[in-house]
Parts: structure tokens; C-alpha cells; sequence
């Protein structure tokens, strides 16, 4: 199932999925985020219309997406209009009014018709007037236990929605994949939130440091990719018109469909407005958070190996460390920060082989982030009690000290890139 709020980076991180036979796509639980969550829907109308259009010019392309139009078609339903408490936020400033950079004006082309929509995608996914709550328990209860990944690429309030109505289902889902958060960098919604936390910190606090604990979520199959690890992975955009579309360029020289595939004007027209933008922030180039976090998906499978309290299995070239942190909601300036308790205070926790461990592990698998590297003491990971004995006076405090599994290595940004080339766009690099 993936819960997403379909803004630019989501929409390519489902291209991504719709192209990889590793996944078998369940649903699509529609949330607020980028934008508003029935814009946000449209987008995905968008997405489905736009690669059949590719495959009805370039046949040969079917084989490529094999989720495009499956045996069973994955449920589409909207889900949460806003966060559990506190203000309603979006990221329209980033996305556009419409999710996808304001295509819906730039390139009403791209728009999908009330007609079509009433039969055109029927083979591809079926819309259905439920709450997102109840289609998640019927999937759950569908499938074998621990067999299906919940795959969160906006606000968390879905799932935790999810887990107050109903808190035993959290045993049968199989891993819970979300990006998210930012520990010891910057971040991107404020100087130190990134968006999907920001959104609803309410929701991230229940479900990754919770005061009520059956309402959080079973650290031992959570896979958290927050900033630090998505940050790096980047689609410069000289390289996309290297490779991909040589007249790309900005909303100043908007894409004409008859120049190019259906796919290639798609992914041209909602990367106008976003090059812009990163490029007032000093950077010419897509970061792919949402793209990360469905490569994670793919290449780490739920695993009934799983057992509580220790680090979910990962496939080769993938690391996760259990970091701890509290999550603030009501801050002035800090909401949806991921606290990280840094001090040299024993009754915190014993610093010493803590930080060792931690920093040498970061040194040897995490690449330098340049001059917004953070040298700060590190969040402490799971190491032995010397004392063997239990850790913890309650199960909230020891879920806490327990901490989240925290992905802090990939195969590396080159091999997402190559992927990303190949599933997508059919371009070997």
C-alpha cells in the first residue's frame, strides 16, 4: 500500500514502483501534503493517463511498467484532508497549487477529462468511496500476515488514523517504509522539520515515539529514511537533458508534446516549475526523497525473520541503525523537529561507547554532506546492557530507548540514478 500526497517527487517515485516487478501495488491511500488531497489525487488520474498514452505510441514500452494494468487493480482512495491536531499545512510553495508544478494550466493537456474518468482506468485501479481506514484493514485482512509493506511518502496521519481505530493491526502489517524526519541535518519545511514530519507532528509521535504505545508502531519493522540518507540521492537536471530530454529547459520554455513521448513531456512539464525552485536554493537538481524510499520498498521485502527489538533484515548495500529521538508538536519555531537528546548525562544514557559506535559507523557508510554536515554528538544506537537486565520501567520508555530503525546506507545515488534511467525512461546509462 502506499500512503502518498502526490507532488512531483511522489509521482516519480510511483512511476518508479508501476515500473519495478518486484512490487505488487495494493493501494493508493491519497493524503494532504503537498497539496491538497483532491489535487493531489488528480495527479495520479495524471500519471495513469500519461504512460497509457506512451504505451498506445510505443507499444513496446507495456512491458516495461508490468503494475500499469494488473490482474487485480489496486485500490485508489482518499484519505486524510488534514493532520491530526494543529494547523493545516501544505507544500504548495514547492509543488504548486496542483501538486505537479502548476501543470494543470501550463499544460491542460495533461489534464484528465470527467468523462474519462468515469471507465478509462478501470483495468488500472479502482476508486472507492470507503475510508482509507477500512480499505486498509479489508487489504491487511486479505492477505497473509506480515506479507504487505505500508509505504508512507507524505504525512503520517493515515496510519496513524489507522492504528488508533484499530491497534491490532499493526502485528499483521509486514514492514512500515517511511520517509521522513531529519536527525543530524537541516530541514526542509523549517530550519529544522522536514515536511512530511512538520505536516503532522502529532501523527509521527504516536506512531515513532509514542506516549501510548499500542498506538505506535512495532519498531522491528519500521524502516525510517529521513533526510539525512534521501538528501544525497539527487537527479541533476543537466544530466536529464543529457539523457533524457535535450530541450528541457523552465517554465520560460514550456514542453511541446508533439516533440517528444507522452512519458518524456509528462516528467518535463512537472519538472519546469520544480528546477526553478531549486534553483533559487543553489541547487540545479531534483532530490529524490520519495524515490528512496520506494527503491527501499522494492529491494527490502517484509521478512518473517523479523523479531522484536532487533534491526529488520536488509538486502545487500542497504544499513539501518536504531536512532532515538522525541518528536516536538507544539514548538514556536521547532514543530515536527526530531529531538535528539545529545547530552553528556549518564542519566540520558552513557555516552562513551555510544558515541564510538555510532560515529564510526557514520564515517564508514554515510557520505559527507559537505559544509551542512552535522559533527553534532549522534543519536544513540542499540548496543548491549551491560547489566543484561531490562531496559526500561514501561513499554512507552523502553520503545523510546529502544529507538527506530534509521537507513543510513544505500547501494549508493549512482545506482538509484541508473535505475531510476532504466525502469522509467528506458535509458541505459
Amino acid at each position: 500500500a502506499v500512503d502518498t500526497d502526490p507532488g512531483v517527487d511522489d509521482v516519480l517515485a510511483i512511476l518508479l514502483a508501476l515500473a519495478s516487478p518486484e512490487l505488487e501495488i495494493l493501494a493508493y491511500i491519497i493524503s494532504f501534503g503537498n497539496t491538497d488531497v483532491h489535487a493531489a489525487c488528480e495527479n495520479i488520474y495524471r500519471l495513469y493517463q500519461t504512460i497509457g498514452r506512451q504505451i498506445a505510441s510505443h507499444p513496446e514500452d507495456e512491458a516495461r511498467f508490468p503494475n500499469y494494468a494488473p490482474d487485480i487493480p489496486p485500490v485508489l482512495v482518499l484519505g486524510p484532508e488534514g493532520p491530526l491536531a494543529g494547523g493545516l499545512h501544505s507544500a504548495q510553495y514547492f509543488h504548486g497549487r496542483d501538486g505537479l508544478g502548476n501543470i494543470s494550466q501550463s499544460h491542460a493537456d495533461l489534464n484528465v477529462s470527467s468523462e474519462d474518468k468515469r471507465g478509462s482506468f478501470d483495468s488500472n485501479f479502482r476508486y472507492t468511496s470507503k475510508s482509507a481506514v477500512q480499505v486498509t484493514v479489508e487489504l491487511l485482512d486479505s492477505r497473509p500476515e506480515r506479507s504487505i509493506s505500508y509505504i508512507v511518502l507524505g504525512p503520517l496521519t493515515g496510519l496513524a488514523q489507522l492504528l488508533r481505530q484499530h491497534p491490532q493491526v499493526a502485528q499483521k502489517i509486514g514492514r512500515v517504509i517511511i520517509m521522513g524526519g531529519a536527525l543530524d541535518v537541516p530541514g526542509n519545511a523549517t530550519p529544522v522539520a522536514e515536511f512530511n514530519v512538520f505536516a503532522d507532528p502529532y501523527a509521527a509521535k504516536q506512531l515513532l515515539s509514542p506516549d501510548t504505545p499500542e498506538y505506535g508502531l512495532p519498531s522491528e519493522r519500521v524502516l525510517l529514511l529521513p533526510l539525512d540518507i534521501t538528501t544525497i540521492h539527487e537527479l541533476p537536471f543537466p544530466f536529464y537533458i543529457k539523457h533524457i530530454d535535450p530541450t528541457f529547459e523552465s517554465t520560460r520554455r514550456p514542453s511541446i508534446a508533439s516533440e517528444k513521448s507522452p512519458l518524456v513531456h509528462f516528467s518535463s512539464s512537472f519538472f519546469e516549475r520544480t528546477r526553478e525552485v531549486m534553483i533559487e536554493y543553489g541547487k540545479d537538481v531534483l532530490e529524490l526523497h520519495d524515490i528512496v524510499a520506494v527503491w527501499c520498498a522494492l529491494e527490502n521485502p517484509p521478512d518473517a525473520a523479523d523479531k522484536k527489538v532487533e534491526l529488520p533484515g536488509m538486502s545487500p548495500g542497504w544499513l539501518a541503525v536504531k536512532r532515538k529521538f522525541d518528536i516536538e508538536r507544539t514548538g514556536e519555531l521547532t514543530v515536527g523537529m526530531m529531538v535528539v537528546d545529545r547530552r553528556n548525562d549518564p542519566t540520558a544514557y552513557a555516552p562513551g561507547p555510544s558515541r564510538v559506535q555510532v560515529q564510526s559507523l557514520l564515517e564508514r557508510h554515510h557520505p559527507p554532506l559537505g559544509l551542512l554536515e552535522s559533527t553534532a554528538l549522534p543519536a544513540q544506537v542499540e548496543i548491549e546492557d551491560p547489566s543484561g537486565g531490562s531496559q526500561s520501567a514501561s513499554d512507552s520508555q523502553a520503545r523510546i530507548r529502544t529507538g527506530i530503525p534509521c537507513v543510513v546506507k544505500t547501494p549508493g545515488p549512482d545506482a538509484l540514478l541508473r535505475l531510476l534511467m532504466k525502469r522509467v525512461w528506458g535509458v541505459e546509462i
